[in-house]
């Protein structure tokens, strides 16, 4: 596998950005001088959490190990802590996130760009940042996955409703149920959708966020989303955990081909 870092300049951000790339080598070199015939590698856009960056998952995990057998490039981009959201007083993250972090990654690297070769997971923050890109967008992917992630934003937020941060970013607390933030109203608002991903939402049974990962297993269930649960007996939140996560997650990217 190659290891790149991107930096480019962000129109969503007004600022300069900073990715990690993970991609599949050839007998041509990695995926920027790949022969025509060969499949583009699929790609999964892989999010970090609340006290991350771009680097934490190839530092913290050996995802790049788990992708070597496999034709798949790993996007890892910064957000800071802005829970993949559009702040109400600071940056389009979530402009950057969903539109034009893919359309660059695109123009710089030979990636694939079928929702069927697209795939987005997370842990923590990443968590509820995958989740909101797969249930606002379902059509854009073939699977999305959740690792201990704060799935129910609205009760997390209350928790930390003094924060000035929290209010930097959102706002008015009060008007996040049923907006576009809250993931319980998209999976009912998109339950219908003519193409939706399989979901992998994964927690452990000792994680603080257990109760809202439950109910948030259930109610996808409940709106006909094609979710598979994962309890994990006396798991935290930790990177122990997430780094079994994300092993597990790309051999079901390839065992569902």
């Amino acid at each position: 596998m190659a290891f790149l870092q991107i930096q480019f300049f962000s129109a969503a951000l007004h600022a300069a950005s900073t990715v990690s790339v993970i991609l599949p080598e050839t007998d041509q070199g990695i995926g920027i001088g790949a022969s025509k015939d060969e499949r583009l590698p699929k790609v999964l856009y892989l999010l970090h959490g609340y006290s991350d960056d771009h680097s934490a998952w190839a530092r913290r995990t050996s995802v790049e190990r788990y992708a070597a057998n496999h034709n798949l490039a790993i996007i890892m981009p910064a957000v800071n802590h802005s829970f993949y959201c559009n702040e109400t007083y600071g940056e389009n993250y979530w402009d950057y996130v969903s539109d034009e972090l893919p359309r660059t990654m695109r123009r710089f690297l030979r990636l694939s760009d079928r929702p069927e070769d697209t795939y987005v997971a997370g842990a923590s923050m990443g968590g509820y940042g995958a989740m909101r890109l797969a249930l606002t967008y379902p059509e854009h992917f073939a699977g999305a996955a959740s690792f201990s992630g704060t799935v129910d934003l609205a009760a997390i937020l209350y928790q930390r409703s003094q924060s000035a941060e929290v209010h930097r970013v959102f706002g008015d607390l009060e008007e996040i149920k049923g907006s576009e933030y809250d993931t319980f109203s998209l999976m009912e608002k998109n339950a219908k959708a003519a193409r939706k991903p399989w979901l992998y939402v994964s927690c452990g049974t000792k994680d603080f966020l257990f109760d809202q990962h439950k109910a948030f297993v259930s109610a996808l269930r409940k709106n006909g989303w094609d979710v598979m649960g994962h309890e994990e007996p006396d798991g935290i939140h930790e990177w122990g955990f997430w780094d079994d996560q994300i092993k597990a997650f790309i051999e079901l990217i390839f065992a569902k081909e």
